[in-house]
């Protein structure tokens, strides 16, 4: 399949959720953006955001057809969302690329499902530390930026999938701002699809999660808020806080963070934090929790 073709397989994604969802106050309510056809029987992958907690979802194609589908699985770790067609979507699937031998000034095409393709270049194969409690060990950026990057398709020069694009970011080179997308590479996908088809998460105890959600400040790992309800809330923790230790080990940056976080055990370990609050230092232990567990589940199809 060359690029022309790659791209015909990338529709567009749209999903309804709850106004009681839990990621509802963040993420809203209607989520728009895209996603690729990666099976012939209208298996479609796309960035998790999109589709978490959905009850409804639609898929266009670029020629306008309108099907049905049914969110079937999204992965904490990795970000990917699964989306099955109810419908005939008529459209081949895109093949997997080597994502992982994908490397900086490869030339690629970043493409959304209403059929708007912007060529680009990597810049960068490097760590990615996101607030949600999230991390990649070696995401893709590119740039120019993709206007539409939510679930839009990294497409390499031989029309493979390379990766799904997550974020638009600002980097700063000296008084220069550049702005760019990062993508989640494709190779993580593999490892963990048939555990996804099959039970819809991956075969291994769920990381713990704090609902911290932190950012790097003058080499200080920050907590900016807590999300209600959740773990880093009911222990008293605050926006504001400095998170300097985890356990027995001091926080480097936001990844060494989550490293260890989740070093500490599966959800549900209790997690001994040492935060700094107007001058003064405190530890405070925090039972950790499952992510999923706060989230509304799929309906069965």
């Amino acid at each position: 399949m060359d690029v022309s073709q790659a791209l015909k397989s990338i529709v567009a994604v749209r999903s309804t959720v709850p106004d009681d969802a839990f990621t509802a106050s963040a993420l809203g309510t209607r989520r728009e953006g895209s996603g690729v056809v990666i099976r012939d029987d209208g298996l479609v992958v796309t960035i998790g955001y999109l589709i978490t907690e959905a009850e409804e979802v639609w898929l266009t194609t670029q020629s306008g057809r309108v099907v049905p589908a049914h969110a079937l699985a999204y992965d904490q770790e990795t970000g990917f969302g699964l989306v099955q067609a109810l419908g005939g979507l008529g459209l081949p699937a895109v093949e997997f690329g080597d994502a992982n031998g994908a490397e900086v000034g490869d030339a690629v095409v970043l493409a959304d499902g209403a059929g708007q393709a912007v060529r680009a270049n990597i810049v960068a194969r490097q760590e990615f530390a996101g607030y949600w409690e999230y991390l990649l060990e070696r995401a893709i950026f590119v740039a120019p930026a993709h206007p539409s990057w939510g679930g839009a398709a990294l497409i390499g020069a031989d029309g493979k999938l390379l990766g799904i694009g997550s974020l638009f970011l600002q980097v700063a080179q000296g008084e220069d701002v550049s702005d760019v997308n990062m993508i989640v590479p494709i190779d993580l996908l593999s490892p963990i699809l048939n555990d996804l088809l099959r039970e819809g998460s991956v075969a291994k105890p769920p990381r713990p999660w704090l609902g911290a959600f932190a950012a790097e400040n003058d080499g200080k790992v920050v907590v900016m808020s807590v999300a209600e309800g959740g773990p880093a809330a009911k222990a008293g923790i605050r926006p504001g806080d400095v998170i300097s230790d985890v356990q027995d080990g001091e926080v480097e940056d936001l990844a060494d963070f989550y490293r260890k976080l989740w070093a500490t055990g599966p959800a549900g370990s209790d997690v001994p934090i040492r935060i700094v609050r107007d001058g003064r230092e405190a530890w405070v232990r925090v039972k950790s929790s499952d992510r999923s567990s706060f989230l509304r589940k799929p309906s069965l199809q």
